[in-house]
């Protein structure tokens, strides 16, 4: 599972979460067209990680900037 609260420690991943599954899936069966379109939507996701962690990212700075006013 990806989601953390931000307090939480780092813990392990669990073996078998998707990205585990993912990433140990035999590629073989799969047609130059089908990976190309599996290429496509992992890229797909991967910027779709990358705006929520960039909106979170925000939303942490914005909170604490607004404390360390308060906090004066």
């Amino acid at each position: 599972m990806l989601r953390r609260v931000m307090e939480e420690p780092d813990r392990p991943r669990p073996t078998q979460d998707a990205v585990s599954r993912l990433a140990s899936e035999d590629l073989a069966p799969y047609s130059q067209a089908e990976l190309a379109e599996r290429i496509a939507l992992l890229e797909a996701e991967i910027a779709r990680v990358k705006a929520h962690r960039d909106r979170a990212a925000a939303h942490r700075a914005a909170a604490e900037a607004l404390f360390a006013k308060g906090s004066g």
